[in-house]
């Protein structure tokens, strides 16, 4: 299941992606916002990046004006890797390479098209392993370091 939310900058293109999905019969719950009124972006990156590191959700996506704000909130979260990938291509490496298990888009500077290729190269890469899982064992002992 992919838990999805975003701020009230990113609110339209969730809404766009939330059909994408359902078209292509993917599983995602919507943490929210639910409308265009202004909010906080931290709030539903919270949201988010807590059911994928709960184990809640498998992955997740995170929509804001820039993606940036969302990818600093998501990060803070032990077990999310977020990225915010420019195009499809980082997104499958970033998949392939680092298991980015959170998305951040942002709405200000993607179609809905350049969002879809995002997201779809994203879901169907597998993650390599072997020195690449290393490198994220590295990354865990720095969560384990930092984050209490």
């Amino acid at each position: 299941m992919i838990a999805i939310g975003s701020d009230h900058g990113g609110y339209k293109l969730k809404e766009e992606i939330k059909r994408y999905l359902e078209e292509n019969e993917i599983e995602y719950k919507d943490y929210g916002t639910y409308d265009e009124e202004r909010t906080d972006y931290p709030i539903y990156g919270k949201k988010v990046a807590e059911a994928v590191s709960k184990g809640e959700a498998d992955k997740g996506i995170l929509f804001c004006r820039s993606g940036c704000g969302m990818v600093v909130v998501a990060n803070k979260f032990k077990g999310v890797r977020a990225a915010t990938p420019y195009n499809e291509i980082a997104a499958k490496l970033g998949k392939a390479d680092d298991d980015i298990n959170v998305l951040t888009i942002g709405s200000d500077y993607v179609t809905v098209n350049e969002a879809i290729c995002v997201i779809r190269n994203w879901i169907a890469a597998d993650f390599k392993g072997g020195r690449y899982e290393e490198r994220l064992k590295m990354i865990e002992e720095i969560e384990d370091e930092n984050m209490k």
